[in-house]
């Protein structure tokens, strides 16, 4: 694979699918190893009125930290290695691998950015890994607006309305999205039993580690190390 062109392609756009990246039968240990953590009813970690102003209801689990490294191996995958170097640049370094479960029922995540825009040299990179489909039946579909890590701070309004220009994305076991965290998305509402992705963050060389605790909503930005609203937008 070309990895420059793939590169210029996620810089089109802000994000990149690739179909078929890893393994199934990786893909079913790694889902099993979140199952085994999660199970399908887990206790909330945000707040509830983060919860609910947010929209977002999605539990984070950081399984290398704790010492599960079969997560490493993505990390350390080398097509993933020069993929992250052709998008990033020399100097760039993992930030951290988070595996996020959404339960039945719930209403996945708003439209947001990950990080603030103002400075654009400065973002995070999203490496999603998918270890079971997405489909309508399930829920949980990537919704982006291509192009908008260019556009400054995510518009503000309604968190979950429709966008004009947005496009659906139904990652299958084994894709990798790599999304730029400027870039506006949002996760659908989950019907079926759970949602699982895995984010091997990453960031580019001179940016700060904390560039993901203030992310930016259309109603709010929030800080989630003193899990308080930095500012309301109206």
């Amino acid at each position: 694979m070309n990895w420059q062109e793939k590169a210029e392609e996620f810089w089109s756009q802000g994000y990149l699918l690739l179909e078929d990246f890893f393994e199934e039968a990786f893909m079913d240990e790694l889902n099993a190893e979140v199952l085994d953590h999660f199970g399908l009813n887990p206790d909330w970690e945000h707040s509830l009125d983060f919860i609910e102003k947010s929209a977002t209801e999605v539990i984070p689990w950081f399984p290398i930290q704790e010492g599960n490294l079969k997560f490493e191996l993505l990390e350390k995958d080398p097509r993933m290695l020069s993929l992250s170097s052709a998008i990033m640049g020399e100097g760039w370094q993992n930030l951290y691998t988070m595996a996020m479960f959404s339960k039945q029922g719930t209403k996945g995540q708003a439209w947001h950015q990950d990080c603030p825009p103002e400075n654009q040299q400065q973002f995070n990179l999203n490496r999603l890994v998918y270890t079971h489909n997405i489909d309508a039946k399930r829920g949980g579909q990537t919704l982006l607006m291509p192009g908008t890590f260019k556009a400054g701070p995510i518009s503000m309004g309604e968190p979950n309305e429709d966008l004009e220009g947005q496009i659906e994305l139904f990652p299958q076991k084994g894709s990798l999205l790599l999304l730029h965290g400027h870039n506006w998305h949002r996760v659908k509402p989950v019907h079926g039993p759970y949602r699982i992705s895995i984010n091997c963050r990453a960031i580019p060389a001179g940016t700060p580690e904390d560039i993901t605790d203030i992310a930016v909503y259309r109603n709010m930005r929030y800080r989630f190390s003193t899990q308080e609203v930095v500012e309301e937008r109206k």
